[in-house]
């Protein structure tokens, strides 16, 4: 689609889109062949949806918005249904996601906090508990364990979180995972700003906001970005080892695991490119980029020729998109996996705020790029 896009999960059965043209609306696009149709439009927020989530076992998806309020959509005779979730916050909702068993979804918000939200069978509505501390600013990232009940998040606080989310209304006492084995509700389990050097040249804090975080497939791993351009790697356990890395991008906006040991992370310089840790050196390191342009043969431009470019347009630094020689021509702003998840990804999808969305195969780009290895 030619609008920007915001968010977008695909439902595995249909191959469908969701995705919000920068309002209050949300649209649904089906791919018909080669074309793409749009199939509905959610219309029940009155401010701009910031966060969409499709579940997809139990094909519902949940939105949020600048409107503080989130909705559980439900597809009933051809028509999507709304249910109004109470989030009980004063700020705008940031970002909302699924857990693994489709029984709960959390919510951050710039209200400093988090609404875990699961449904009240008795009174049949949806209800939330809030986690609040020590969270000092707005939640940008939110992603869930595989055991659904640890909850990861990354902050306007520079920090990145792993927190119990554990409702004992809604499932059974969790087992211990490396990350802790006591769990009542907004127990903070593991606590990171960045890198060691930056923790301790800004006293503490870290070196940057937290726009994304990702769990591994087994879930003993944690990844985050942040805007000081690092990446970085924490392993569950008591150690609590975390290992960054300061890349030469620019800010990265978005991150996940397609093995247990290589990730994939996307941001303002509109490429992709690849980490690789490496658990026995606990060591992360760039892999590479991963939207390498074909080359074109190119004529030699004669001085006259250039002159006429500048004037056409008007300056050399004013630049166009068509100037990039990436696939995407504006910032990516979030990665989906679509098959293969997060323990041997084959293919995933970008989509960037060129209201771009592209698909990527694993094979084909390890077979077009000779020094690319995916481990």
């Amino acid at each position: 689609p030619s609008q920007t896009v915001s968010t977008l999960l695909l439902c595995n059965l249909f191959f469908q889109i969701a995705l919000c043209p920068n309002d209050h609306e949300v649209h649904i696009y089906k791919k018909d062949g080669a074309k793409w149709t749009k199939i509905h439009e959610l219309k029940e927020h009155n401010g701009q949806v910031t966060g969409i989530d499709w579940a997809p076992e139990s094909n519902r998806i949940v939105t949020c918005g600048a409107d503080r309020n989130a909705y559980v959509w439900t597809l009933k005779e051809g028509v999507w249904k709304p249910t109004l979730v109470i989030l009980r916050i004063n700020r705008a909702a940031r970002c909302v996601k699924w857990s693994p068993k489709e029984n709960k979804f959390a919510v951050g918000s710039g209200s400093r906090l988090i609404s875990i939200c699961y449904f009240e069978q008795e009174n049949d509505w949806w209800v939330c508990k809030h986690i609040k501390k020590p969270i000092r600013s707005t939640i940008l990232s939110l992603d869930w364990h595989p055991n659904n009940v640890l909850l990861a998040a990354g902050s306007c606080d520079f920090k990145c979180r792993v927190f119990s989310a554990y409702i004992k209304e809604v499932e059974e006492k969790p087992s211990p995972t490396p990350w802790g084995s006591k769990m009542p509700f907004g127990e903070v389990l593991f606590e990171s700003g960045g890198s060691e050097a930056q923790v301790q040249a800004s006293g503490g804090g870290g070196g940057g906001w937290v726009h994304s975080v990702c769990f591994s497939h087994s879930g003993n791993r944690l990844a985050w970005v942040s805007h000081d351009s690092t990446v970085s790697v924490a392993e569950g356990g008591k150690t609590g080892t975390v290992s960054s890395l300061s890349s030469e991008t620019l800010p990265l906006l978005c991150v996940t695991f397609i093995t247990e040991n290589s990730l994939i992370a996307a941001g303002h310089d509109c490429y992709p490119v690849l980490f690789v840790y490496d658990g026995a050196k606990v060591s992360l390191t760039f892999g590479g980029k991963l939207d390498v342009p074909k080359q074109a043969a190119q004529k030699g431009i004669s001085a006259r020729e250039r002159f006429q470019n500048l004037d056409r347009r008007a300056s050399e630094s004013q630049g166009t998109d068509k100037d990039l020689n990436t696939l995407h021509k504006n910032s990516i702003s979030q990665i989906s996996l679509l098959e293969g998840g997060r323990s041997q990804c084959t293919k995933f999808c970008t989509t960037g705020m060129d209201g771009g969305m592209s698909i990527w195969d694993v094979k084909t780009l390890e077979s077009a790029m000779k020094d690319l290895k995916i481990v």
